[in-house]
């Protein structure tokens, strides 16, 4: 038998490739969000850069043909508001400082240039950021072309940079972990229908071979057709091998009756002992065949029906009594009495009455054909919270064995009862009868007995 080894899981594929997709999303993220957030800050400082550099070109003004400047404090002191920042400024009128720091010199174009001009460099062993606005500044006499740098490093917008690049990896990890979890969500969602599929055939019973119909997205639509048609193909395939059974038992047990009636003749009229014994042992074969041959025909009804389940309303405690009246005969050949309890009430169930008289035939079969020679069978009907009991309880031999439910498999037998002929179908026919109504058998010695014994009970769910 070819063995099915798993490959890895679906799901943790799933997951595996989703996640490193969230990864590879975060990372982007993490890029994204530093680059927008510096240049962000770093155009902040342009701005107020150009702001204060703006503020000292409209103090500007002119005094007897030449450029003056009264300071503003403003104009500085919004840039040092900004970490601790150094701020250094130069004035150039022509060319020539009017106030500030002589070595201060930033890349400007030639002419007027309507918008400030920035520029980054080092100055004093330090980066810093500058700003050069022009004005033109008009006299009496002439005009004067003016200059105005101002610097600031870069200490706070590396600061600002460190903030950022925390903020965007805590965003980046936050986004990951959010990531991930979402995909594992999606690929539980996304197999769910798959595992539904998967429910609802492990829930079934080894004879349910019903088409499965279960809502699916289309995807699976392909893989439920093909196990449609191979169910469809076991049921075929297990109906033609029933009917063989069938065939097969009903043609093996005609003729077995004829020869056992043809040895027994034959057993009557023989003189010398060992002969009589040998054709003993031949009717006693035959006898295990032909019983044999008869419970494969039962097993195959049973599994028949069972596939082909229709209930009616039943009187239990009637199906009971019928069934002891007709295996009575049989009881009284061995002086075997048949004691029925009953514990009253309503025993009203919804099932199939051939297959529960089969059932219980088989069980009170069994009592007495394991029962010695003038003991007694009890026959109880009883109830509790969930079931309705139905226990047969013998005086015989008991179950052989240490795990009692292997009685319950087809063809095991005890190893006490090798002198009896049995098929070692009996229960297994009854133990298929109460799981087709939803219920079960329970199989136990009683050892307190005199004697020993056995009790069987077929637990039937109340309506």
């Amino acid at each position: 038998m070819t063995r099915l080894l798993p490959k890895g899981s679906m799901q943790r594929r799933l997951v595996i490739q989703l996640s490193l997709i969230a990864l590879l999303l975060s990372l982007v993220l993490f890029v994204i969000v530093r680059g927008v957030a510096e240049r962000a800050a770093a155009d902040t400082q342009d701005n107020i850069l150009a702001a204060s550099a703006t503020s000292i070109a409209d103090a500007l003004f002119t005094e007897g043909g030449q450029v003056r400047l009264e300071l503003p404090y403003s104009a500085l002191s919004m840039l040092g508001t900004i970490s601790e920042d150094r701020v250094f400024y130069r004035v150039l009128v022509d060319g020539e400082t009017l106030t500030g720091y002589d070595d201060l010199v930033a890349k400007a174009a030639l002419g007027m240039p309507k918008q400030p001009e920035f520029s980054t460099f080092e100055y004093r062993g330090e980066q810093v950021r500058a700003v050069v606005v022009t004005r033109i500044v008009s006299s009496q006499s002439h005009q004067a072309l003016v200059r105005i740098v101002v610097a600031q490093t870069r200490l706070g917008l590396v600061q600002i940079s460190s903030r950022i690049t925390l903020l965007a990896v805590a965003i980046g990890i936050a986004f990951f972990f959010v990531a991930a979890g979402l995909s594992l969500w999606a690929a539980h969602s996304a197999l769910a229908p798959l595992n539904r599929v998967a429910g609802a055939v492990t829930r079934r019973g080894p004879s349910d071979l019903r088409a499965v119909q279960t809502q699916a997205p289309a995807e699976l639509v392909p893989l439920i057709t093909a196990l449609n048609s191979l169910i469809e193909r076991l049921k075929s395939s297990l109906i033609r091998s029933e009917d063989f059974i069938v065939e097969a038992a009903h043609r093996v047990r005609t003729p077995l009756a004829t020869v056992r009636t043809q040895a027994e003749v034959i057993h009557r009229g023989l003189e010398k002992s060992k002969n009589k014994t040998a054709l003993r042992e031949m009717i006693r074969a035959i006898d295990e065949s032909s019983r044999s041959a008869g419970q494969l025909l039962d097993h195959a009804m049973v599994n028949f029906r069972a596939d082909q389940f229709q209930t009616e309303a039943i009187d239990l405690r009637k199906l009971m009594a019928e069934t002891v009246e007709r295996l009575s005969p049989t009881a009284e050949l061995k002086d075997i009495s048949i004691i029925s309890q009953d514990q009253g009430g309503d025993f009203d169930f919804d099932g199939d009455p051939i297959l529960l008289q089969n059932a219980l035939r088989n069980i009170l079969d069994n009592a007495i054909k394991y029962s010695p020679a003038d003991s007694d069978i009890t026959v109880a009907l009883a109830r509790d919270a969930h079931n309705h009991i139905l226990s047969f309880t013998d005086q015989g031999r008991g179950f052989a064995g240490a795990n009692l439910s292997d009685h319950l498999q087809r063809f095991k037998r005890g190893t006490n009862v090798h002198d009896i002929v049995g098929s070692g179908l009996g229960l297994t026919i009854v133990d298929e009868v109460a799981r087709a109504h939803g219920g079960r058998v329970e199989i136990t010695n009683h050892t307190d007995l005199e004697g020993g014994g056995a009790c069987v009970s077929l637990y039937l769910p109340l309506v």
